[in-house]
């Protein structure tokens, strides 16, 4: 681990214009200097670095960071890499601190497991190119799959011999310990290549199959699955490295460190269930794509593709108990704010055979024709289900407003209503109710959680800052015509409030007698009014303050520009480098008083939106003769026009004008 010390130190030493400049050629403009950017091709220069602020940041395809930043994007390292490479670049000694005896002994156990993994890897990929068994059956398996020999040796696929032990045999012939070999299930240590006998023995557990190495982000081989290629009695088709504390199916997805270039380039991914069928459309030239395993999906392989894209196309062959299966995973896409699409491959194809027959703009051509929203997608596929029975057509509904539930964003979730309630012929209100009950369950869950995972109920117990200008609002439609007005200003009032708690989170304000620092005071307020973040970075920010702002010495510009996590970084250099209307025509002695604004002003814009949406429903209620609807609405409308003009005249009282 190297000491905050050392980091600090590097931080400090490494100039951004003098890192960049090692990549890219620099040229002076005003205070600041411009290149062409390495991250995307460009004709004209974009890419701008600022050593005054220490960040850079490119205008065309939106890359942004500090030095180390800089340097692991470049050179796709990790953190720890970066930071080495620039201490050697600036003379700085990286040593890592003094480790406790169990630190240094649980370091020395990975560093091992990845060298055995590392050796394995070559090893089977030894045996299937230089060996006559590995020729006759690995290598022909699969070229008869149709797979070009580079693409082969782009996954690095192997073979494991049928017969002996000659893996297990290899790695003792290395002296590799046997602790790293085998695999402890209660310790975790140890990657699983083989297993013991009761007598002692070490045999192969890959045997007779064709390998296929799984690659953290980085590029490290951290497991393997490998596929028999003949039928066995009590034989999986599969086996799969076994947990370990380097490996953990949960986190990984198969393909992701072949594919993350091209997911980030065309900010889409598309997600298929093989190994095979992830590496058939790399061959036919669909590089960002990758692979479930077989496996149901979780948040941790999740956000591992949510570093670079929040657009996400599931491929499926049309197996309706594989489709069934799939609907309950996707559902975390959407609680992460993903645009989530479905593609129905032709009946009999699956993405290999279809990959295999079709070149990459035939097959593009088709997901682009037969993609489907994932709402539309779920709503028809278990209307078709449910047909006329109530019963079945009630657990619909239900199945329907969950994933509808847990969408972050409040004006996606109205779209989604509306669209549900034409499709299925359901009452807008009815599904609205629904989904505002299973958002407050989910948020009393979540707040329990909180309370049993921490001792410190402070927070909890604070009183709030600022009265609540609105309480128990409905949760009601959003006009799909004033979509992209409503999305940009919400957002920005919550970019706004975000720029305040990177940029001055830690400074102390006094609010009516009680001293806040500026991110508690906006952090409280949000969380007492259920004020949602749009964006999942944005909730990350509130979560990091809430963790580290105590921490001696917090700095929140420091601390968010240098964050290991490249999103939270990124976004907190865009708040940076990006122009603040009021702090810079203004003494920040009055940031409490702008603060405050903002907070009515977020406050303000989402009682407008419900204002505008009443007066809407109003007049369709009554083209419609929908009676029912317009006395549910004139019971909200009064109560929503005093909140507005309330929280109007505080602002009023409050503003700051340039």
């Amino acid at each position: 681990m190297i000491p905050k010390e050392t980091i600090d130190k590097i931080y400090s030493a490494a100039k951004i214009e003098e890192v960049v400049s090692d990549y890219v050629t620099l040229h002076k403009r005003g205070a600041n200097l411009i290149g062409l950017c390495p991250f995307h091709n460009e004709k004209t220069g974009s890419f701008t670095v600022s050593p005054s602020k220490g960040i850079y940041k490119c205008f065309g395809c939106g890359a942004s960071g500090h030095a180390v930043g800089f340097i692991m994007e470049i050179e796709q390292c990790s953190y720890v890499e970066a930071l080495k490479q620039l201490g050697k670049k600036y003379h700085i000694e990286v040593e890592e601190r003094q480790l406790s005896a169990e630190e240094q002994q649980r370091q020395d156990d990975r560093e091992s497991m990845f060298v055995v993994n590392d050796f394995c890897n070559q090893w089977f990929q030894q045996q299937l190119w230089e060996t006559a068994e590995g020729k006759a059956i690995g290598l022909s398996y699969f070229r008869e799959r149709g797979l070009r020999d580079d693409i082969i040796r782009k996954f690095q696929l192997g073979y494991s011999p049928e017969k002996g032990n000659p893996l297990a045999k290899a790695l003792k012939s290395k002296s590799f310990d046997e602790k790293y070999i085998t695999n402890n299930v209660d310790t975790k240590i140890g990657c699983g290549v083989c297993g013991k006998s009761e007598d002692g023995r070490l045999y192969d557990r890959f045997r007779d199959r064709v390998m296929f190495p799984i690659f953290t982000v980085s590029g490290k081989p951290v497991a393997f699955a490998g596929r028999i290629l003949k039928k066995k009695e009590n034989v999986g088709k599969y086996v799969n490295s076994p947990d370990s504390i380097i490996y953990s199916k949960t986190n990984e997805l198969y393909g992701i460190f072949q594919a993350k270039q091209s997911i980030a380039r065309k900010d889409m991914c598309y997600l298929v269930e093989g190994q095979m069928d992830a590496i058939s459309m790399h061959q036919s030239g669909i590089e960002n794509v990758v692979a479930s395993g077989g496996t149901a999906l979780t948040k941790p392989q999740i956000r591992l593709i949510k570093r670079f894209t929040s657009n996400i196309t599931v491929l499926y062959d049309g197996d309706a108990a594989g489709i069934h299966a799939a609907l309950r995973g996707i559902d975390m896409f959407l609680e992460e704010g993903f645009n989530v699409k479905v593609v129905l491959l032709p009946d009999g194809e699956d993405p290999d055979s279809y990959a295999q027959s079709h070149d990459a703009s035939e097959f593009i051509r088709y997901i682009e024709e037969h993609q489907t929203d994932f709402i539309r997608f779920k709503s028809a596929l278990l209307s078709k289900d449910a047909g006329d029975d109530p019963q079945k057509r009630a657990s619909l509904i239900k199945d329907i407003t969950s994933s509808i539930a847990v969408i972050p964003d409040q004006i996606t979730r109205q779209v989604y209503i509306k669209d549900t309630s034409d499709r299925l012929h359901m009452g807008e209100q009815l599904l609205t109710r629904e989904v505002i009950k299973l958002r407050k369950e989910k948020a009393v869950e979540a707040e329990k959680r909180r309370n049993t995972e921490t001792e410190d109920k402070a927070a909890g117990e604070a009183d709030t800052p600022i009265t609540p200008a609105y309480q128990n609002t409905p949760d009601l439609p959003v006009s799909s015509n004033k979509n992209g007005q409503a999305v940009s200003r919400l957002e920005k009032n919550y970019y706004n409030l975000m720029q305040m708690i990177v940029r001055f989170g830690e400074q102390p304000v006094d609010v009516e007698g009680d001293i806040y620092s500026i991110g508690d005071l906006i952090i409280i307020t949000l969380e007492n009014d259920s004020i949602a973040a749009p964006k999942s970075v944005y909730q990350r920010i509130i979560d990091e303050f809430k963790r580290h702002s105590k921490d001696q010495g917090f700095k929140a510009e420091q601390f968010y520009k240098f964050h290991p996590d490249p999103e939270i970084s990124s976004t907190a250099v865009e708040m940076i480098a990006s122009p603040y209307r009021w702090v810079e025509a203004h003494d920040e002695n009055r940031l409490g008083e702008l603060v405050i604004q903002l907070l009515y002003e977020i406050k303000l814009t989402i009682i407008e939106q419900q204002v505008e949406e009443v007066n809407q429903g109003l007049k369709e209620a009554q083209q419609n003769g929908d009676w029912e609807r317009m006395r549910t609405l004139l019971t909200y409308q009064p109560e929503l026009l005093q909140r507005r003009n309330e929280i109007s005249r505080l602002l009023g009282n409050r503003i700051i004008t340039l």
